[in-house]
């Protein structure tokens, strides 16, 4: 699994112009699942982004959670994160879950946050959606989850 995490001020999600989901200071999160991912490397990446300590501190060092600054996630599926670039101009999307198995992961992913007691708006799966955001900083974040090997690979 791949992970965009973004420290914003606020971020949106806009589908066929109507606003479905909205959060101010927090994360915006986007989440490629790729094949060999399953409810563990869901839960693992929601401890992951739970634990980030990347807010800064009244000295000005990263060292705050998301609980600390009482933060929100928008939580949006993006499965053009498991694009391969490697070969032509092209993506290729081998390794990314085709929908209906990303869809429980990204939900468990959601639901993990959730029990954990944050505050997680989502984008609408598998729609196209128009994703606003003020970034923090900037402060962006890639997390590469691992993932268990497809059977028979």
């Amino acid at each position: 699994m791949r992970l965009v995490v973004q420290r914003v001020a606020s971020a949106e999600v806009e589908v066929e112009g109507r606003r479905v989901a909205a959060i101010e200071r927090g994360f915006l999160v986007l989440l490629g699942a790729e094949r060999g991912d399953g409810s563990a490397t869901a839960e693992a990446a929601a401890r992951k982004v739970a634990g980030l300590r990347v807010f800064e501190d009244d000295r000005g060092h990263m060292n705050l959670g998301l609980s600390d600054v009482g933060g929100a996630i928008l939580a949006v599926s993006q499965f053009t994160l498991a694009a391969d670039l490697s070969r032509g101009r092209r993506p290729g999307f081998e390794k990314a879950l085709p929908g209906p198995d990303a869809r429980p992961i990204y939900d468990h992913f959601c639901a993990a946050l959730e029990l954990a007691g944050f505050r997680v708006e989502r984008g609408v799966f598998g729609e196209a959606m128009r994703v606003s955001l003020v970034n923090d900083g900037p402060a962006t974040f890639v997390v590469d989850i691992p993932g268990a090997s497809p059977a028979g690979s």
